[in-house]
């Protein structure tokens, strides 16, 4: 992540951007930069001294009896219990589309933009919507004419302080709600809308937040595409537990179809927000929590 998305913020205070039992430092600003996030992150690495070994590539998870072996070119590691939590950042999602192969311009994911420099007075449609995406659109179209293209009309949450968190209570209240059968009024806002930042509200006030629905055409020499991610799961293939939608059955966590597999961090499938730094500590400690049992009865 250290070389992308150079001017993206996060749109939660450090105080609910933060992991268990440290705190992220207060922060420059109210949402914390890139920079700052890596440099918790790092700094919370080294606090703990995790036994991390990096870089390893796993290329395959095979069932061995009670145990799954990991496998890493042709040595492997052989556990108990195996949390896969290779997220979704390497399988960034690019539709297809008819005529791609003929497009001359500069093409490419959101997860490989680092900053405008390489957009400086071209015309650019931003594909995709999300608080990503549109700070994206923010820095572009500062140097570039820009084009917003999404599925449906962008969601922006009012000026006031709406940010990630409350979304993320939000979220999960209503998944509660629907487990148990409930309706509840609430706010307007969900996950996928978009915080009014700083940057945000003064593209608006450029009258750069315009979008136009798909299918229109435009004439372009660079596309920039906010289309989402894939889950990272060719790992797991050779456990033959990977859905043709790209997920696992899961209940919560854990693996339907292998007792001694859990996944954290892959998004709503394995529990709300669980892609996000707010979401992710509760589906983590619930799954270990599951892991603690399951190893006592062993």
């Amino acid at each position: 992540m250290a070389a992308y998305l150079a001017i993206i913020a996060l749109f939660s205070p450090n105080t609910w951007s933060s992991l268990s039992g440290w705190l992220m430092p207060k922060t420059a600003e109210v949402y914390p930069t890139r920079d700052e996030v890596i440099q918790y992150l790092a700094a919370y690495e080294q606090r703990y001294q995790f036994p991390i070994i990096r870089p390893v590539h796993v290329d395959h998870v095979e069932s061995n009896g009670a145990y799954l072996d990991v496998y890493v070119g042709e040595k492997y590691w052989r556990a108990r219990a195996v949390v896969s939590a290779t997220g979704t950042w390497s399988q960034p999602h690019i539709p297809d589309y008819a005529g791609h192969e003929n497009f001359q311009g500069i093409q490419l994911h959101s997860a490989h933009y680092i900053n405008a420099d390489s957009f400086k007075n071209k015309k650019v449609i931003v594909v995709g919507c999300g608080n990503s995406g549109a700070q994206i659109l923010v820095e572009i179209s500062k140097v570039a004419k820009t084009i917003w293209v999404t599925p449906n009309p962008p969601q922006f949450l009012p000026d006031d302080a709406v940010d990630g968190y409350v979304l993320f209570l939000r979220a999960t209240e209503r998944l509660k709600a629907q487990q148990e059968g409930r309706v509840i009024d609430q706010p307007i806002g969900g996950l996928g809308d978009i915080v009014m930042i700083d940057s945000v509200k003064e593209a608006r006030d450029r009258g750069v937040l315009k979008s136009w629905a798909p299918f229109i055409s435009f004439t372009t020499n660079a596309v920039i595409w906010y289309a989402g991610f894939k889950a990272s799961l060719n790992h797991l293939k050779s456990l033959n537990v990977v859905e043709p939608d790209d997920t696992v059955k899961v209940v919560g966590t854990h693996s339907l179809k292998v007792n001694n597999l859990w996944l954290v961090g892959y998004g709503e499938w394995v529990g709300t927000a669980s892609a996000t730094l707010i979401g992710v500590s509760r589906t983590a400690k619930a799954a270990v929590d599951e892991i603690a049992a399951y190893l006592a009865d062993l």
